[in-house]
Parts: C-alpha cells; structure tokens; sequence
C-alpha cells in the first residue's frame, strides 16, 4: 500500500507541476532551526519543498498535433468534425444526428508513454479523448477501443478513466485505483469528485492533462488530478495506440479541442 500511497503523490505532483507536494509541520514542541541551517533554503522559510504549480497553458517541451486551420494528420467522418476558428469541432444536429459513437483518429503516430495536454468545451450530451487505443474497423470504419479521458456535459463523468469497448469503468471522478486483472480497487482519493466537479467550467473553455507511463495513468482536469489508475492487468494493458476524439449518440451537441500538444516520456 506505501507503494500505491508514493505513487498517487508522484502522479499529483506531475500533474500539477509540483503543486501537490505538501509542506508538513514540525512535531508539536519543536524549535525551528536557525536561520542558514542545513536543509534550509536561504532567506528562512524552512518546513519542506514548496513548488509553484505548473501554468496550465505552458506547452513548453510539447509538441501540437493540431496544425489550428485543418484536419491534416486526423481521419474521420466529415459531416460531424471539422477544423473552425483554431479548433477541432464535432457536432450533431437534429437534422443529422449519430446512430453510433464516431471518432476523429490521429494517424500519424500511436505513442506510448506521454504527456498530452488539450483545452475542450462540450454544450450538450458526452465526448472524451482516446489514447493507446486501437481500431475496431468490424464496428465501423472511425470506431476505438481503448484508454479514454471521459468528458460529459453533465460532469458526472468528466475526468474519470473509462475503457472503451473494453473494460469499462476503471477509475471515477476522483478515485485512486489498480487492478491486477480481478477488476479495479480503490486505494485512496485523488481529489474529492465534488472538488474535480466545481473546478470545471461549465460552457466554457477546460484543460485536460493526461499522463500514461508504464503502467500508471493519471488525469487531471484544470490542474485537479481527476483520476489516477495503476493498471497491473498486463493481459489487457494497453501500452501504446491511436489518440482520439469521441463524438457521441445523443441529443445535439457541440464540443470544441484547441492548443492539443503532446510530450514524449522516455
């Protein structure tokens, strides 16, 4: 457990660029050292490492896989996405609904271990963005199967880990979780699902941030972490695939991705 303890600190601690190291006060009684002492910055302060979060809009090191005027390097079915206004757009209509899930594909690389940041709005139904996923051309011919960083406009689910045509829910909004291959099992909290939940903005403009090393997996949504999962199953791990955009059946809806970057991890 002290291991899964570790590592959901290193997840948040990622994501946030830091932020999610926490100073701890001294034993009740305790003098604080003087000033200049060893393991002291200079200048006082003391009480642990203090890291200012990561801004959420530094692409810094990253590399964007949206060009912002075209669909160039992406596949998918053009009556629901398009490029617009520096964004990648999916919408239905009542004229032209969807009688199944449809995806936009990138093709021109199927990462492995990454980090992946991008800024999304939704206005109706649910959307998400896919990762070390694969096709499924016997559903359709624009259909994953894989990792995916759900998103819906209701926020019940946005943030949370879902498997798509696999196996399903493996880590809600807020959880810690790892599976062995038995089906997932909490073993702590990321960030209460309500806290996740208030930090999202409604009709407006979000950041995702995802971060898939080994066999650990971690989300976070406007510098929350979302959802941390350690996935053991090494059967069914996925470990490299299509990154993707989900469009899905439901009433009309329109959901927007702009400034989609990702960073290579060794």
């Amino acid at each position: 457990m002290r291991r899964f303890v570790t590592l959901i600190a290193l997840a948040g601690a990622a994501a946030l660029g830091g932020a999610a190291l926490v100073a701890q006060a001294p034993p009740a009684g305790a003098q604080a050292p003087p000033a200049g002492a060893p393991g002291q910055r200079p200048g006082g302060g003391g009480g642990g490492p203090r890291v200012a979060p990561l801004a959420l809009d530094d692409r810094t090191g990253y590399t964007p896989i949206f060009d912002g005027t075209s669909l160039a390097g992406w596949e998918g079915d053009t009556a629901y996405w398009r490029a617009e206004g520096g964004s990648i757009v999916g919408e239905t209509t009542e004229a032209h609904p969807l009688k199944a899930n449809t995806f936009l594909i990138y093709t021109k690389d199927q990462p492995g271990d990454f980090e992946l940041k991008v800024d999304f709005k939704i206005n109706s139904t649910n959307t998400g963005v896919q990762y070390r996923s694969e096709r499924a051309p016997d559903i359709g011919p624009y259909v994953l199967k894989g990792y995916q960083a759900d998103i819906d406009f209701a926020n019940q689910w946005t943030g949370q880990l879902y498997e798509e045509r696999g196996r399903g829910f493996l880590a809600l909004p807020g959880q810690a979780t790892e599976t062995t291959g038995t089906g997932p099992r909490i073993f702590g909290t990321a960030t209460p699902a309500e806290a996740v939940k208030a930090a999202i903005n409604v009709n407006g403009w979000n950041t995702l941030q995802i971060i898939a090393r080994k066999d650990l997996v971690v989300h976070a949504i406007n510098g929350k972490v979302s959802a941390v999962f350690l996935d053991g199953d090494a059967a069914k791990r996925p470990t490299k695939g299509f990154i993707g955009l989900q469009l899905h059946v439901g009433p009309p809806m329109r959901t927007e991705y702009r400034n989609f970057a990702i960073r290579m991890l060794d």
